[in-house]
């Protein structure tokens, strides 16, 4: 079997890892990967938006399966056009993706199908917002309505950083056409947790509770990023709560979605909020979560190809997924200066001396003349598994150290909120 994986980053390197396991792939592409991925498989110069570029190669391959990584091109129509030259691809259609592609449509949906939420407002006009928020009471949240690469949400807690924030959204452009409209919610305080499950439209079932890491610094300090680390599964989340999540958010999502002539298959990702009075949504994703994906499929038992077609297929009643009865830790190296500017090109040390301690998932890598150097900036995803989520945390640290770059930075604690807390999941 031949399969390309489209993406370039750690969430794609954990993909093409668990497919190369699999003993019915012998061939793995990715489009257009990364230094870590050409170890395992084969880069080829496609971009993430070239749909007709993407499915031509496959043809031209006669490739047996396509994995989307990444939310672009879901939310721009690749498994359409998969679909429609009869090619086997893993993801939602385009107009079951907008559950990710517009934040205003997706809380629309969880309003009129009852799906716990935040409160909130939609505005495509900033001076109706910054009217709205004028008598508003804080904190509230300031969210652009596209896709931002997880850094558009931005929490408020006066005036003064609410009109910065819609400044910046609206008028600036930082998250260039996705700030063109924006939500304003309540804010939401708890914990948070990640939910991914595995759907083909009828039959769903998650995977382990995993929570990332979304700011840059220690203590959940300084701007969100796009991760910076995660642990599943979670001591949070118990059989009775996730049967919570199950019947309020996962089914009538999927449900819903299937009554908007929107049938759902491939991974729906809840971001959750475990408030005092339940779980609550705060985000929905169409797709593997990065970095959550770098420690849910070390643990998943299952051939990773045989859950994706029974998705496909629209069989996946048949599956029997099962997990191993450990913790994984993952922890992201980023380069100086992310989630701003940062520079590039960065010579990466000390990767052999930890490749049997720990898994090294790359993202923003490349390789010249044979040196592995930076190139984004979420450089490395460096996971610990083990029996307990503080030999997995240790583990990862341990791998972490022996690994340095210029201007190379993380969090220090990663899953140590878990660790507080006793008992597992499962």
């Amino acid at each position: 079997m031949k399969v390309l994986v489209v993406g370039a980053g750690g969430r794609e390197h954990a993909l093409v890892w668990k497919l190369h396991q699999s003993k019915m792939v012998k061939k793995i592409y990715s489009a257009p990967g990364n230094a870590g991925i050409s170890q395992l498989g084969e880069c080829v110069d496609i971009k993430l938006d070239d749909l007709k570029g993407l499915a031509d190669f496959a043809q031209r391959k006669s490739l047996d399966l396509t994995v989307v990584g990444p939310e672009l091109p879901l939310t721009l129509g690749i498994v359409d056009e998969f679909v429609k030259r009869g090619l086997k691809i893993f993801g939602p259609s385009k107009k079951a993706a907008e559950i990710e592609g517009s934040k205003a449509f997706a809380k629309e949906f969880m309003k009129k199908y009852h799906i716990p939420t935040a409160s909130f407002k939609i505005f495509d006009d900033k001076d109706k917002a910054l009217d709205f928020l004028s008598e508003a009471p804080f904190p509230l949240v300031v969210k652009a309505d596209g896709l931002a690469g997880g850094k558009g949400c931005i929490p408020v807690e006066n005036f003064s950083q609410a009109e910065d924030a819609i400044r910046k959204t609206m008028v600036e452009k930082i998250f260039k056409e996705a700030g063109s409209r924006i939500i304003v919610e309540d804010f939401l305080e708890g914990e948070e947790v990640t939910i991914m499950a595995f759907t083909d439209g009828k039959t769903i079932i998650p995977m382990f509770p995993s929570q990332d890491h979304k700011r840059i610094y220690d203590g959940d300090a300084g701007p969100n990023t796009g991760g910076m680390g995660a642990y599943a599964p979670t001591h949070f989340v118990d059989e009775r709560l996730m049967k919570k999540i199950y019947d309020e958010v996962l089914e009538p999502t999927i449900f819903g979605l299937e009554r908007e002539g929107r049938i759902f298959k491939g991974i729906l990702y809840a971001g959750l909020m475990l408030t005092e009075i339940g779980p609550k949504v705060m985000e929905f994703n169409c797709r593997f979560g990065d970095p959550e994906t770098q420690v849910v499929l070390p643990l998943l038992k299952n051939d990773l190809v045989e859950i994706l077609f029974s998705v496909i297929e629209g069989e996946l009643e048949l599956e029997s997924v099962k997990w191993k009865d450990a913790f994984a830790v993952c922890v992201i190296l980023a380069s100086a200066g992310y989630p701003g500017k940062y520079e590039k090109g960065k010579e990466i040390f000390g990767l052999a001396k930890v490749e049997n301690d720990a898994l090294i998932f790359h993202a923003g890598t490349k390789l010249e003349n044979g040196k592995f150097k930076t190139d984004g900036g979420r450089v490395l995803g460096v996971t610990g598994v083990d029996s307990s989520l503080e030999k997995a945390g240790s583990k990862a640290y341990l791998a972490v150290d022996r690994i340095r770059f210029d201007g190379m930075q993380f969090r220090r604690d990663i899953s140590r909120k878990g660790m507080k807390v006793k008992g597992r999941y499962f």
